[in-house]
């Protein structure tokens, strides 16, 4: 069925009336359900319109208000409907195009949140058909900017829910679930075929990595997943919440994905060395240079982060010095054996997790990023004593901020040369090897024969050395 309705009411105050949000929670009678798929929609809007991060959207203690009202089960299924928006938004978006005579006016974000809630249930999630339909209806007829609307959504979401055996699986086919400037930097950085891949990839739930202070094979069949080559051990679905999980209160491991733990490691033997981590928290990195004997000095801006990092220290039975401190101008009393600067960055490479970061970011950010990433590499490198190394990481696809670079670095500053990583160096690296001696992985690296098992983050690390 095609449908059309007319123009979306123009947005605006009148003077004297509740903002649209207030008359649009007064407007609705209390129907179960109905508040999961306003917060929904709501929380879509913050990060499609408002550039917002989701996971501070939906942090559990300082999350968006309306998600907050909500109890546990209701939040984690609006956390469902949102990754599952982003993860296939454009796919969605193509199944409701399809279904309307004229493209919905641009000042009607809320109805096309509303629909894409509605149509994300439908199309991935263990919802009911006619319950999605029927909140969305619903939640349209009781929003002013929407009411009027209300028919349109039933026939579009009715229409998606009928042709979905058929429309979906072509839909998947041939739609790009990517914003257009994401995609074409992927290509111009990996080529169309390894960037194919990669998306590709993106639209999978991402397993569960743990780092293990030892036995790998033991906590690999405690969990029921296994043990990649680089020594994390993986599930593909938790059996129970993290902190309810064997191992956890006594410490003996902590969730860490397998790309973000291998810079760490690219330090070498540590035993006995200070050892700088910078930007450090939430900590995985600290604790393992903490666990391989460093002695460590773990250094971030955020105060509620670092308490994070100790709480995970505490729990693992780890211990390093904590310092609150912007690293771009922190100056520590002597230089350091080696440092680790994993750098703030874009984290494009952590899509298949953070599904929202192609929609919040943009080319723009990746550049100012990248700029922040070279004044703290200019500033790091202060840190070393004459002949130690520097590992410079972070967990972004983009060149721009990691081969690009380390070049421009490298070109500028002669007392340091790369420290190439070396084939064989330690277990399960050498696929991830570039020619130059960097470490480059992508969502599409560590392929198993179980899809939900397979892939990782995106990371970049270069190792160099001071040479004066």
């Amino acid at each position: 069925m095609v449908v059309s309705g007319p123009a979306a009411p123009a947005r605006g105050k009148s003077r004297g009336k509740p903002p649209a949000s207030q008359r649009e929670t007064d407007a609705l009678p209390p129907t179960p359900g109905l508040a999961v798929r306003m917060a929904a929609a709501r929380l879509l809007a913050a990060v499609v319109d408002a550039k917002t991060p989701l996971d501070g959207l939906t942090d559990q203690d300082h999350g968006h208000p309306q998600f907050k009202a909500l109890d546990a089960r209701d939040r984690g299924l609006v956390r469902a409907i949102l990754v599952t928006a982003l993860r296939y938004r454009r796919s969605i978006e193509a199944l409701i195009s399809a279904r309307l005579r004229s493209p919905l006016p641009g000042n009607a974000t809320t109805l096309s949140h509303i629909l894409h809630v509605g149509a994300a249930q439908i199309l991935f999630l263990d919802v009911p058909d006619s319950a999605a339909v029927d909140l969305a209806v619903t939640h349209a007829k009781g929003d002013p900017r929407t009411a009027r609307f209300a028919a349109l959504v039933n026939a579009v979401l009715r229409g998606i829910a009928r042709d979905k055996a058929a429309d979906l699986p072509q839909m998947l086919a041939t739609v790009t679930d990517a914003p257009d400037w994401f995609v074409a930097r992927l290509r111009a950085a990996y080529g169309a075929e390894r960037a194919a891949e990669i998306l590709a990839s993106h639209r999978l739930e991402s397993p569960t990595d743990f780092t293990v202070k030892s036995d790998p094979q033991r906590w690999a069949e405690t969990f029921g997943g296994i043990v990649l080559p680089t020594g994390s051990v993986r599930v593909g679905r938790l059996p129970a919440p993290v902190a309810d999980l064997p191992g956890y209160a006594e410490g003996e491991w902590w969730v860490q994905d397998a790309a973000a733990a291998l810079p760490a490691r690219l330090l070498g033997d540590v035993s006995g060395l200070r050892v700088a981590d910078l930007c450090a928290a939430p900590g995985g990195k600290t604790a393992q240079l903490a666990s391989a004997g460093a002695i460590v000095t773990a250094v971030d801006s955020s105060r509620s982060r670092l308490n994070r990092l100790q709480a995970n220290l505490d729990r693992l039975g780890l211990k390093a010095e904590i310092v609150q401190a912007d690293a771009i101008d922190w100056t520590p009393a002597e230089r350091f054996d080696a440092v680790l600067l994993d750098a703030p960055c874009s984290s494009t490479g952590t899509v298949r997790r953070h599904p929202d970061v192609p929609w919040t970011k943009s080319p723009a950010d990746i550049d100012k990023l990248a700029g922040l990433q070279r004044r703290l590499l200019d500033h790091a490198v202060q840190m070393l004593k004459p002949g130690a190394r520097i590992v410079f990481s972070n967990c972004s696809l983009d060149p721009r901020e990691g081969e690009d670079m380390v070049r421009q670095f490298l070109s500028q500053n002669p007392a340091f040369a790369i420290d190439p990583i070396a084939q064989g160096e330690f277990a399960g690296v050498d696929g991830f090897v570039t020619p130059e001696g960097w470490l480059r992985t992508t969502p599409a690296d560590m392929r198993m024969a179980d899809a939900a098992l397979s892939g990782m983050d995106g990371f970049f690390a270069a190792r160099l050395r001071r040479q004066d």
